[in-house]
């Protein structure tokens, strides 16, 4: 195995100008972004990587955004196969996970690893198999999630109080962009938070990964990424100074990290 890496991702600025002054072979990335959130979420990121030349589609997922899918009807196969769709035949595809994203790319190269030529992981949850994103959230004691998640079983949803949504998601935000992310919150799904992935070395086990830390995160602590990260046969690590949501707070960065590893 390679040895593993840490990079402190301030340093890709560089690769910022190269995006305006060098076209590199265009890649496939496909994003699915995580929960309480959706693809318009990564608009800026989107804008950076296409103007490289690449192609790029994030994934929205049922239940998010505008997509009014009935929460009776949301299922983590649900979510794989959405991404799965996306990406349709193409192979050498570059899958970036954000958050509970993580499970859901992992669970998309456990059924179609051929396809799947990285996974990159950004601030996103890396399960082993057996694990569902509570299982290993749960054992985040540096997370704030807790301190605001507001359960509706009847509903079968899980949402933020109003209170702790910018601080927590994101505190490294502009003002204006904070209240439109309070705004247009909305109730995450319950049933694929709490569904177990299946991952086997033969599948999942054959996909390179990369994993881009978020020092400042107060969703998914700094301490569980490491921890997640330590026996995940992780190819190269990055680090962000940034909170939970770096696609809003650093997006050039974030698009210079995804550029380099699609090359």
């Amino acid at each position: 195995m390679k040895k593993l890496t840490s990079t402190i991702a301030i340093l890709f600025l560089a690769f910022i100008f190269a995006f305006a002054q060098h076209k590199n072979d265009p890649a496939l990335i496909v994003i699915v972004h995580g929960s309480w959130s959706s693809a318009g979420d990564w608009a800026a990121v989107i804008t950076q990587l296409k103007s490289a030349g690449n192609e790029v589609t994030v994934v929205n997922l049922p239940g998010h955004g505008a997509d009014e899918t009935p929460v009776d009807q949301i299922s983590l196969q649900g979510y794989v196969d959405a991404v799965k769709k996306a990406i349709g035949s193409q192979k050498e595809v570059i899958l970036v996970g954000h958050s509970f994203g993580g499970i859901v790319i992992s669970e998309v190269a456990e059924q179609i690893p051929s396809q799947i030529k990285k996974l990159i992981y950004v601030a996103a949850y890396l399960p082993k198999n057996g694990q569902s994103l509570l299982d290993v959230a749960n054992t985040d004691a540096n997370s704030d999630v807790p301190k605001y998640l507001q359960i509706e079983k009847e509903k079968g949803t899980a949402g933020i109080a109003a209170n702790g949504i910018a601080s927590t998601f994101v505190p490294d935000a502009p003002q204006q962009v904070q209240a439109y992310v309070v705004a247009h919150f909305k109730a995450e799904p319950l049933a694929p938070l709490a569904t177990p992935v299946t991952l086997t070395a033969a599948s999942f086990g054959t996909v390179s990964k990369v994993f881009i830390h978020t020092f400042n995160d107060k969703v998914n602590s700094y301490s569980l990424q490491q921890r997640m990260v330590k026996d995940a046969s992780i190819t190269r690590l990055y680090g962000l100074p940034s909170s939970h949501t770096p696609f809003v707070s650093m997006p050039a960065v974030l698009s210079a990290i995804i550029e380099n590893e699609a090359k």
